[in-house]
């Protein structure tokens, strides 16, 4: 028979190993930025943000190296005319534009998973569109 101190090391190694598989089998944190990037914008962008994505060959115009942006703007990022851009809140004087506008399918996509639901499809559009572009600003050259 073991001592009562012999049996707390026990139980305690026991709670100890126990505790670290927990903390072992924590689920990697999502990168919603990310995810979202290669969802929407890969295609065309490229994984890399250089503008040479599978489907860059099919467009009129070469996506952007999405990676030289703040570069090409004094070193900051242009988060403004990224988000109108993405959302498609600017509008063109002439010709029509390549990229898809992302805020309307992000509409569409918040109206049929809340469909039942109240919700603000201004907040679930900007939410998408702000975590896309904290990913495009990891991506940006130093």
């Amino acid at each position: 028979m073991k001592t009562p101190i012999e049996q707390l090391l026990v139980w305690g190694s026991v709670g100890l190993a126990l505790a670290w598989g927990a903390a072992q089998a924590q689920p990697a944190k999502v990168d919603l930025g990310k995810r979202e990037y290669e969802a929407r914008c890969a295609s065309c962008h490229g994984v890399n943000g250089k503008g040479q994505g599978p489907l860059a060959d099919l467009l009129r115009r070469s996506p952007p190296d999405l990676t030289l942006l703040a570069r090409s703007n004094g070193g900051i990022l242009p988060m403004d005319r990224l988000y109108d851009s993405i959302t498609g809140d600017t509008t063109l004087a002439h010709g029509s534009r390549d990229m898809p506008v992302w805020g309307q399918v992000y509409r569409a996509d918040a109206a049929s998973y809340y469909y039942d639901m109240p919700y603000n499809s201004e907040s679930y559009v900007r939410a998408r569109v702000l975590s896309l572009l904290e990913y495009i600003n990891r991506l940006q050259v130093k």
